[in-house]
């Protein structure tokens, strides 16, 4: 069998790629398998992180499509499209002049906007406990607004001994 892609070569390596339940294969010599290789295998188009970035923050990177884009963060200038296309900030005041789109592109990804970090399992004891203590508190105030007393009390309890453990 001759390679598909070249024609004069036999086809020693063959090529499968699944991209959304479409199966494409091919059989291609050495020589245009490395070089497939070297362009991502050729199929699809390349897998850029800025485009993904791009598209998780809504933006449709077709050259016909440049709506919506014009803002500009007023220290470095850097302007949103700009951001959406490298995926890098120019500056500290960026992340206050797109706020509104960064927050819920940090959200989709991370499950929430808040950095919490982590600790280490084995010297973060005290600091995992006092989080946990944090998050209680949240949940008991929020059953006691829902008027859950029983459910508040066994939370009230279980910050209780949490807090004897610190102790």
């Amino acid at each position: 069998m001759k390679c598909e892609r070249c024609n004069q070569r036999p086809a020693t390596v063959h090529l499968t790629q699944v991209i959304n339940n479409q199966k494409t294969e091919m059989n291609v010599c050495e020589y245009c398998a490395r070089e497939l290789q070297q362009e991502a295998w050729g199929f699809a188009p390349q897998f850029d992180l800025h485009h993904l970035l791009g598209g998780l923050m809504g933006y449709d990177y077709s050259p016909s499509i440049k709506t919506g884009m014009s803002q500009t963060c007023p220290k470095c200038g850097i302007s949103q499209s700009r951001f959406v296309k490298v995926g890098l900030l120019g500056c500290t005041e960026c992340y206050e002049a797109f706020e509104g789109q960064i927050i819920p592109l940090v959200r989709r990804i991370h499950g929430t906007g808040q950095h919490t970090g982590k600790v280490p399992k084995r010297t973060g004891g005290r600091a995992r406990i006092n989080k946990e203590i944090k998050m209680l508190k949240e949940k008991l105030q929020e059953a006691v607004n829902r008027e859950e007393f029983e459910k508040a009390a066994e939370i009230r309890d279980q910050i209780k001994s949490l807090e004897k453990k610190l102790q």
